[in-house]
């Protein structure tokens, strides 16, 4: 995994399972706090990190399951997080091919998978419901784009956006 501070770019070359690789671009925050990291390797996790990674990630889960009375959070997994964000993510573009790209898959049937959690969580019916919003200027343009609504058309001048509610 490489990490570009300036353009605020990961990229991973090298991925697991044989998937293509991909890059994130990520917020301000992220990259300060991956800054203050220590530096003791090329690598943001060193190899030889991963297994303290994870036994401290097994002791706090421990710790809430044990601090919430909930048993049920000892389940929860690296993989459960991965599957959430994919979920969440196809859930919120209903870009099924976005998804795919975000996650490295070389195969669809693998993404598919999503589209099946996304209707059992929030049901078989599809939303087509939108919040719209107008700029007259490239400054309101901009904010709405940073916001995540997508550019629709045209119209007497003004541009016109949306975002799934």
């Amino acid at each position: 995994m490489n990490v570009d501070s300036e353009r605020r770019l990961i990229s991973l070359n090298k991925p697991e399972k044989n998937s293509n690789p991909r890059m994130w671009k990520v917020s301000e925050k992220l990259m300060v706090m991956l800054n203050r990291l220590p530096k003791k390797s090329e690598y943001v996790f060193a190899t030889k990190c991963q297994r303290a990674f994870k036994q401290n990630f097994r002791a706090q889960r421990k710790r809430i399951a044990r601090k919430l009375v909930n048993p049920r959070i000892l389940q929860i997994t690296m993989y459960t997080l991965r599957h959430w964000k994919a979920t969440m993510l196809y859930h919120q573009t209903k870009d099924i091919l976005y998804v795919m790209k975000f996650l490295g898959h070389k195969n669809i049937k693998n993404t598919l998978l999503y589209v099946t959690i996304d209707s059992t969580i929030f049901g078989l019916e599809d939303n087509d419901e939108f919040t719209v919003k107008v700029a007259e200027t490239l400054k309101e343009a901009c904010e709405l784009l940073e916001a995540g609504f997508e550019y629709v058309t045209d119209m007497d001048g003004k541009k016109i956006f949306r975002k799934r509610k």
